[in-house]
């Protein structure tokens, strides 16, 4: 991704107060978006961007933004989006973490806690307990080895498999997002 792709929140925040016609897109799970989002955002959950890139890329003329907690997910986004072509997207430098310190407006909901933050919790406390374990039941320390090379990998590759199964957990759901409709709202077809 190049530097070009990125905006600052500050500029973000200059466009919408100016007016400037930009559609916001929250890649984050809907339960992150409910807690707390940029007023005027599209929730579309980056797990199903993919099947709507080419739609969005056809019917939004206007500059996209994409956004997530800390601008990781959304940079995904951006390679999913720039495979249909699109090429009027860029990304929210630091996420909604960088728009609240800059003193953005924010809608908020029920805070829940992030996805990379439960993949922490969850990672940590089976490494935990698996050398725990490992004192009566040694072959346990490869569980620990296990969690350790998953980590390893989704730092490589700039994925998490524990954090789109995490997802999928009702906690993460939400109010559901009719994703869908939103990408008809966005699209002007709504």
């Amino acid at each position: 991704m190049t530097q070009a792709t990125r905006i600052d929140a500050t500029t973000l925040q200059q466009w919408l107060a100016d007016g400037v016609d930009v559609r916001v897109l929250d890649v984050r799970s809907p339960a992150e978006f409910d807690g707390v989002h940029i007023p005027g955002a599209f929730n579309v959950p980056l797990d199903t961007l993919g099947e709507h890139a080419e739609d969005i890329q056809r019917h939004v003329d206007q500059t996209v933004v994409l956004v997530c907690r800390s601008g990781m997910r959304a940079s995904q986004a951006e390679q999913r989006l720039a495979r249909t072509g699109m090429g009027n997207v860029k990304v929210l430098e630091g996420g909604m973490a960088a728009w609240e310190r800059s003193g953005g407006k924010v809608n908020r909901g029920v805070a829940k806690w992030d996805i990379e933050r439960q993949v922490r919790l969850v990672a940590g406390s089976i490494v935990f307990a698996s050398i725990v374990a490992s004192i009566w039941a040694p072959g346990m320390r490869f569980v620990a080895g296990a969690i350790g090379a998953g980590l390893t990998i989704a730092a490589l590759t700039n994925t998490c498999a524990m954090g789109k199964a995490l997802s999928m957990l009702p906690y993460n759901r939400g109010n559901s997002c009719d994703v869908n409709a939103v990408v008809d709202q966005l699209t002007g077809r709504a």
